[in-house]
């Protein structure tokens, strides 16, 4: 049964009250404490109820479940949000157009300050336990100050990509402290990736304790997973206040993070502490069943409590009925973001992940029944389709929140890691090096009669390192779509205007039937499977023109748009440069209550 956080109150209460917080713009300042430092992180378990506290400010209202994860990550070359073109304040953090004072985000409680909440959290736990818990590898202590490390550098990653500079906070805060300006994100990616360092010694590896039976729990697979992910990150090409360029720091060079996110992601392979899972669709509906062990692909979940988290509530395929066979979480839930229409006809048509992650239905409105309404698949438009990674169909429990699922996120996984291996492989050492890590994650996504051509034929092309990288691009947007992972990808590969520009024309050529989605049917055919809930769907596939016969209806697959079409434009807003706008702006609270030290870059 899947771990949940259950926090001892008087803990939590005790000691982050104990210490000086952020005032107005961070933090409310509750009474002192009875229960010393001292006394907390001496003590194994009290310092473990300590540091599950880090972890709450994920799931706070205005945090991650309800700001941060469903926003973030939107619009790329292959997701985005499915009413772009509506406008407003949801829209705008989508389009490239996020001001200061949207009300969406503009709040104390915002993601922004849950994650210096969070770090705030982590600082206390990281200096108590270094003064109090002997900490060391192989030890209680040493896995919690690593799992503490790794949770401070989670927040700041998260702020990084999210606003580039921002102050940096490594200590607990005093009054000397209080006020900050931001700092250059240089500074505080070489924190993460020495504190990612040490946090690797000191926490055991997936299944080497009890403790890291579950990816809720921070594992050495993960941490050094991450410490590649942030590498390429620091390396690679982001919007500074001076241009879009790489770091001018060497300790941040591609030659000296390439060559530490190469190591760092072999160690994991070699390890063989994680795998990929068997199946595309099996790893999508063990996600959605709850299941936590570690040692497959997941590396680490976020973890949210059974009432809270919007992971499906967001992304699912929609369900239109507020209860149906599948849930009881209200109407409409799902749906919000999806994969841009054409990323379905840019699958190779064999390719095991396309029918997973690109869904052309909804739930429709449910007849009533015993014991549960029952809703139908219903065909959509051309223009909107659903992430089919989560699925309240393939969940074991039943959602009855109104709000909420308690779904987690899935930080990382091992595909990642494996993808890590094979770009960085390919800078360092060519083509040939990178080979075998893509050939790995290709020969899950293909049946077996099928991979002599589109796994071996297909990587053996690659002969150069150009062919290579392009390669990976294009394997990242097949493996992750729907992770919201492609945006800071492609910020990394000064890519970021190039694939949205890109995107656009695709989306111009699907709705028109010209260029490469010529032979895209205008007609699909559709008829119910013996569950009468199922759609049997002929007419998806390019080339399929041909009435099936008798039993199936169909409908015109068009695209509802105009020919200037407001929902393609959307994909950015107009008049707006993407590279330009890589970040949200800090929120206006933040720089009202910063005592002048905060100030917006990029225009804003």
């Amino acid at each position: 049964m899947k771990h949940k956080l259950i926090i001892a109150g008087l803990i939590i209460s005790s000691l982050f009250s104990s210490c000086q917080q952020f005032e107005d713009d961070y933090l409310d300042t509750d009474a002192p404490s009875t229960l010393q430092p001292s006394l907390i992180f001496s003590d194994a378990e009290l310092a473990k109820g300590a540091v599950d506290g880090i972890k709450v400010p994920f799931a706070e209202t205005n945090s991650y479940r309800g700001r941060f994860l469903p926003y973030y990550g939107l619009n790329t070359d292959v997701e985005w949000y499915n009413t772009s073109q509506t406008a407003g304040d949801k829209a705008d953090l989508c389009v490239y157009d996020a001001r200061p004072g949207n009300t969406e985000m503009n709040t104390t409680t915002n993601a922004y300050a849950m994650m210096y909440l969070g770090i705030e959290r982590a600082n206390i736990c990281i200096q108590g336990i270094r003064q109090y818990g002997k900490p060391s590898p192989g030890t209680n202590m040493g896995q919690l100050l690593g799992e503490a490390l790794t949770l401070r550098a989670i927040y700041y990653a998260d702020l990084l990509k999210a606003w580039g500079d921002v102050p940096a906070r490594f200590e607990p805060i005093t009054t000397a402290t209080l006020y900050l300006p931001k700092s250059n994100r240089d500074i505080i990616y070489k924190q993460l990736i020495a504190d990612l360092g040490e946090a690797s010694t000191l926490v055991a590896w997936p299944n080497e304790t009890s403790y890291t039976s579950t990816v809720e729990h921070v594992n050495k697979a993960f941490v050094k997973a991450f410490r590649a992910r942030l590498a390429l990150a620091a390396s690679g090409y982001q919007q500074y206040p001076d241009g879009v360029r790489r770091s001018n720091d060497p300790e941040l060079s591609v030659p000296a993070m390439y060559a530490l996110a190469l190591k760092e992601s072999r160690e994991v392979i070699e390890s063989g502490s994680a795998h990929l899972e068997s199946t595309f669709e099996g790893l999508w509906r063990k996600y959605n069943q709850e299941i936590t062990t570690a040692g497959g692909e997941s590396l680490w979940e976020l973890p949210f409590a059974d009432g809270r988290g919007r992971m499906l509530f967001t992304f699912a395929v929609r369900h239109t009925s507020a209860i149906d066979q599948f849930q009881a979480n209200g109407a409409n839930r799902g749906g919000v973001a999806g994969p841009l229409p054409f990323v379905f006809y840019d699958y190779d048509q064999t390719d095991l992940r396309r029918d997973v992650t690109c869904v052309p239905y909804k739930w429709g409105t449910a007849v009533a029944a015993s014991p549960y309404p029952i809703a139908k698949q219903e065909l959509g438009t051309l223009d909107t389709w659903y992430f089919g990674k989560y699925r309240y169909e393939w969940m074991t429990r039943r959602v009855t929140s109104d709000n909420d699922d308690g779904v987690n996120k899935m930080y990382m996984r091992y595909a990642e890691v494996l993808l890590i291996a094979a770009e960085t492989a390919n800078e360092l050492e060519g083509p040939g090096a990178a080979m075998p890590y893509l050939k790995e994650v290709r020969r899950r996504s293909f049946p077996a009669a099928a991979q002599a051509v589109k796994v071996e034929a297909y990587v053996d092309g690659l002969s150069s390192k150009e062919a290579m990288f392009n390669a990976i691009v294009e394997e990242n947007k097949y493996e992750f779509t729907g992770e919201m992972e492609r945006k800071q990808n492609l910020i990394r590969w000064n890519l970021l205007k190039v694939k949205l520009d890109e995107a656009k024309q695709k989306m111009t050529d699907l709705a028109a039937r010209s260029g490469a989605y010529a032979d895209v049917p205008a007609t699909l055919y559709y008829k119910y499977k013996t569950d009468n809930v199922s759609l049997d769907i002929y007419g998806l596939n390019r080339g399929e023109t041909t009435n099936p016969g008798t039993g199936y209806s169909s409908i015109v697959w068009t695209w509802t748009g105009t020919a200037a079409d407001a929902k393609i434009n959307s994909l950015y807003k107009p008049g707006v440069n993407p590279d330009n706008r890589q970040y949200w702006p800090i929120w206006q609270v933040f720089i009202d209550g910063s005592n002048g030290q905060l100030k917006n870059d990029f225009g804003y």
